[in-house]
């Protein structure tokens, strides 16, 4: 028997499939729901701008202390003194210095910077040319310093690093708690134009220097040291301001190219400040993202690990990368780059030298946009394994200096990460980079108009080793 080709017929509408349809949007509505609910569990903000008295959580000492492994109490609390030290904002240590002799410091200065001592290299063997190198930033804010080093002591592969302390304070404290380190090789170098060591004279504030907020007739009439060179803005250089640029520059030129030990690094070079903090994996995610530059953006030339982001989503960021033109205010924390990008830079050193703005990142920018072949362009990790605490500084004084609310809410952040396996990602993906506007050539902000600071500046580069 023959079988007849099935045909298909339309039945009459019973309302069935209309019902199932009705019942299908309700179940992706839940689920929808159900999966916004859980992200959102993991959406965390670490913003204590707010600092309400609504929030609940404990952001004493003690409660900081809990978090920390007891193995790396010793990195939180100082030794004690006979000087009577200002606190500067918590219970964990001060940032005063010993009363000390400028020339004592200058010899001491001198004494380090000749030496190139590499602390623990007897336990963790010489620096390898493809090792990270970690540089910190340090002027004498002790409490964000300790908890820095704390997060750092956490961090996987850390033994594998030379860490690298820039100061532009001697001070016995920060001495004493930099040389405790004991879990990789450490090395101090000394900023040596400070403010400490010229108090009275430039690049310090020299009593004959023209007042910042004079007229330039007024200063010609007076004939105050810097009289003709006032900024774009009509206004004299503060010591306090143009030091940290000097410092910036200075510290790049000294590990790049004069220290015996970094002579044939190859590596990557990260670079930190004292109010940083750092995830446990962010060696391991900074190694992933160098493996896949190539791959992700072969133009790349610097990799970000850090965020200004207020709120964040580690569950839906944890392994993404993002990549866009480098833009100073957004790609300056934690920032790493090797010496084929720095030979790039250092070469317009007459651009950032001679840039009127007080800012190292302004001026790099400036460095990239109207100098740089390759202007620079940065990966950036979208679930930032580098945060900011430092509630007050140089820049920023707010009401309130307490440090322990930020610190706390990033251990709760890392917390959080840890339990819900968001570190340690097996591989990074591209995220889907937004439209990018253009980068106007911006102004800068002055602060840098005097002449003996582009001289200091760019003599920096003239060192040898």
């Amino acid at each position: 028997m023959m079988r007849g080709r099935r045909i298909p017929i339309a039945l009459p509408n019973t309302g069935a499939l209309s019902r199932r349809r009705h019942t299908l949007y309700i179940r992706s509505a839940i689920i929808v729901f159900i999966l916004f609910a859980f992200l959102q569990f993991h959406v965390i903000n670490y913003d204590s701008s707010d600092g309400g008295s609504s929030d609940s959580t404990n952001y004493s000492t003690a409660a900081i202390l809990q978090m920390v492994p007891p193995v790396f109490h010793k990195y939180l609390t100082g030794k004690p003194r006979n000087a009577t030290h200002a606190q500067n904002g918590t219970h964990f240590g001060s940032d005063g210095p010993r009363a000390a002799n400028i020339s004592e410091i200058l010899r001491m200065i001198h004494r380090y910077n000749e030496l190139q001592t590499v602390l623990n290299e007897d336990i963790y063997g010489p620096l390898q040319n493809d090792s990270v190198i970690i540089v910190v930033q340090v002027h004498k804010r002790i409490t964000y310093l300790r908890h820095l080093i704390v997060s750092l002591a956490q961090a996987r592969d850390i033994s594998r690093t030379l860490l690298v302390f820039s100061h532009d304070h001697y001070d016995d404290d920060i001495n004493d708690l930099v040389q405790s380190i004991d879990f990789c090789k450490v090395m101090q170098i000394f900023y040596p134009f400070s403010i400490q060591t010229h108090p009275s004279e430039f690049p310090g504030a020299d009593p004959g220097d023209c007042p910042r907020d004079i007229k330039k007739e007024q200063a010609l009439l007076r004939k105050c040291n810097n009289a003709l060179h006032p900024d774009l803005y009509g206004h004299y250089r503060e010591a306090k301001f143009t030091q940290t640029k000097h410092h910036w520059w200075w510290k790049a030129n000294r590990v790049f190219d004069q220290l015996e030990v970094t002579k044939y690094h190859t590596g990557m070079v990260v670079f930190l400040e004292e109010d940083h903090y750092v995830a446990e994996d962010f060696l391991y995610i900074l190694e992933l993202m160098f493996r896949k530059s190539q791959d992700l953006c072969p133009k790349c030339n610097i990799l970000s690990l850090g965020t200004y982001l207020k709120t964040f989503n580690y569950y839906t960021y944890n392994k993404k990368v993002e990549v866009t033109p480098w833009v100073s205010s957004k790609h300056n924390m934690g920032m790493a780059f090797n010496r084929t990008t720095w030979y790039e830079v250092v070469r317009c050193g007459r651009h950032f030298c001679e840039y009127d703005d007080y800012n190292w990142d302004w001026s790099l920018q400036h460095v990239s946009q109207q100098c740089l072949k390759q202007k620079l362009h940065v990966m950036v990790v979208k679930g930032p394994r580098v945060f900011h605490i430092g509630e007050c500084g140089v820049h920023h004084k707010k009401s309130n200096c307490e440090s322990n609310q930020v610190i706390s809410k990033v251990q709760q952040v890392l917390k959080v990460a840890r339990g819900s396996q968001q570190l340690f990602p097996r591989s990074i993906s591209l995220t889907q980079t937004s439209v990018i506007k253009k980068t106007k050539l911006r102004k800068g902000n002055g602060g840098w108009g005097d002449q003996r600071d582009h001289q200091l500046c760019f003599n920096m580069t003239l060192v040898g080793r």
